[in-house]
């Protein structure tokens, strides 16, 4: 049985690829990280996977005449490395259909908020501001809009009267680190099916528990 291989794509510092590291290498993602991509030459993601001897490549958009073009790279690259999966982890670019095509359902990413509330960019300021009660990060599949792909899984987290974005932030992402390696092993376990909107996850646990924020 041939290992199932992903390829992540970052361009910051690349925490969340510090967590898929973590439980890879301790046998809780059964994976194998074929290839880290950053367009970002100084990443600290490229750091973290060269100190775990995975495979790195710089592709710097700026070296690009458009996004396709960018794109194009990118695909090559993935595919030299048979790639299973795109892993998009804190990766700022726009995604086109060139990758989109060929790699249909197979893009993920996280996004710090609850889906479909709170799309794109400084989403937990906008989650303050709204005067939302509850916050949280997405796991999704990547489509041709904003944030908008079907949801795979989803974590919760409250906001508390005196929460700052980066209070907010630091919490949510403690989240993410936990649902992102998790949403990896259910697809290459094979148990990530597609109806309609719906992420159907084979053999999965129901959620009966009510959140209420806040608790009188």
């Amino acid at each position: 049985m041939s290992i199932f291989r992903i390829g992540v794509l970052a361009s910051g510092g690349g925490t969340n690829l510090q967590t898929i590291i973590d439980h890879q290498k301790a046998g809780k993602l059964t994976v194998e990280i074929a290839l880290v991509i950053s367009n970002n030459p100084t990443a600290g993601a490229l750091q973290r996977a060269q100190a775990a001897g995975i495979k790195t490549l710089c592709i710097n958009h700026r070296d690009y005449n458009s996004r396709e073009d960018f794109d194009r790279a990118l695909v090559s690259a993935l595919k030299d490395n048979d790639v299973n999966l795109v892993v998009l982890a804190g990766f700022m670019r726009i995604i086109t259909d060139v990758m989109l095509n060929a790699f249909v359902h197979r893009i993920i990413n996280i996004h710090p908020a609850l889906l479909p509330a709170f799309p794109g960019i400084n989403v937990q300021q906008q989650a303050i501001d709204y005067g939302a009660r509850f916050s949280g990060c997405t796991v999704h599949f990547v489509d041709g809009g904003v944030d908008t792909g079907p949801i795979i899984i989803q974590a919760v987290v409250p906001i508390l009267p005196q929460d700052t974005a980066s209070s907010l932030s630091e919490r949510i992402l403690e989240q993410e680190h936990r649902i992102y390696p998790q949403a990896i092993q259910w697809i290459a376990e094979g148990r990530v099916s597609i109806e309609g909107r719906k992420v159907m996850i084979a053999d999965s646990a129901d959620c009966e528990s009510t959140l209420i924020n806040p608790i009188s």
